[in-house]
């Protein structure tokens, strides 16, 4: 179970024909609701109402931030990555986003009967090579196997646990106008690259998902003293749905230029032959950062000093009005509202 996601207002109560929807198109709206009209209620706390990457809580005066995510990716190896690489960044991410160093994880294995031990053993050495240059621990788990037919090859379920070393709050509600919003890099290819495996479509050149570690620009701008406000993952519903989840949270106004998101060519090609927008892909190695605005050009310097963060841009502005929406400025000028699609495009992308 995951709350990166949620909604102010919530919808009509769910019919059981939306809960196949959200298996078989990722979610959107509709997995926006089913957290907001279920989970929620159920399970109502200070930590979980913050509905952030992770929940933030102390324990004997110390600051943890704490996350969790499931990994169901088909295929399980793709260009760039495979899910075992997924499961540890996506929750070393999750803790950055929260301004935590990421110490420790967990893993959970459930394993189809018949998985080729050869699988096994590539899924767990891209784990632990992903958790050394993440400087974590893999520090308990558990295994499962199911019958054949039950699971597809392997799902993964990680958790995590970080440490907050600054006094400051970083979380949609501390936003405020003016704030500048930087884009860490480009975006599209995770989904991109995803996609081709599965279908196995081939391009003029690979696309490879930008799986990576966060934590340590994230880190490397909280040292240096830059203002950060929010912090906030791409990954399931992209850039769009991320933006749109913290207008409507903020109550505040966001304002993008679409010629400052850096979109690869060769994703922006493949998107334009499938019909997709690469504005709803999921990233699994991007961020967006709400900082101060006299901050903002000294943050993407720090963050351009990173590789993942290579092409970090300014994309935006938070703005009082219009309130709890996301304006593009595209190519040509024109405004258009940014919304949540209802469905993810691309199910099974994590």
């Amino acid at each position: 179970m995951s709350v990166k996601t949620f909604s102010i207002a919530c919808p009509a109560p769910l019919k059981p024909v939306d809960i196949v929807q959200m298996a078989h198109g990722g979610g959107g709206r509709l997995m926006h609701q089913l957290i907001e009209q279920y989970v929620m209620p159920a399970f109502q706390n200070d930590a979980l109402s913050v509905r952030h990457d992770g929940a933030v809580f102390e324990v004997a005066q110390a600051r943890l931030a704490f996350s969790t995510d499931s990994y169901v990716v088909s295929p399980i190896f793709f260009p760039g990555g495979d899910i075992g690489s997924l499961a540890v960044n996506g929750t070393v991410n999750d803790l950055a986003m929260c301004g935590a160093r990421p110490l420790y994880l967990s893993a959970a294995f459930i394993i189809e009967e018949g998985l080729p031990f050869e699988s096994l053993e590539r899924v767990i050495a891209s784990m632990r090579t992903c958790a050394e240059a993440a400087g974590v621990k893999i520090v308990t788990g558990d295994t499962k196997v199911v019958d054949r037919g039950k699971c597809d090859k392997m799902f993964v379920n990680t958790a995590g646990i970080g440490v907050i070393e600054h006094s400051w709050v970083i979380a949609p509600s501390q936003i405020q106008v003016g704030d500048a919003i930087l884009l860490s890099g480009d975006v599209g290819r995770h989904g991109v690259a995803v996609m081709a495996s599965r279908e196995g479509l081939e391009f003029e050149t690979t696309i490879e998902s930008d799986c990576a570690p966060l934590a340590a620009p994230v880190l490397a701008m909280l040292d240096a003293g830059v203002q950060v406000r929010c912090l906030r993952d791409l990954t399931r519903g992209g850039l769009a749905t991320s933006l749109v989840e913290i207008a409507e949270s903020s109550g505040l106004g966001i304002q993008i230029v679409e010629l400052e998101i850096p979109i690869e060519e060769s994703v922006r090609g493949a998107c334009e032959i499938l019909g997709l927008d690469p504005l709803y892909l999921a990233n699994e190695g991007r961020f967006v950062a709400f900082v101060a605005e006299q901050d903002g050009e000294r943050a993407l310097e720090i963050l351009r000093r990173h590789e993942a963060c290579a092409q970090a841009q300014r994309i935006g502005t938070v703005t009082e009005k219009p309130q709890s929406l996301v304006l593009l400025e595209s190519v040509l000028g024109t405004q258009r509202v940014l919304d949540m699609e209802r469905g993810e495009p691309l199910p099974r992308i994590c």
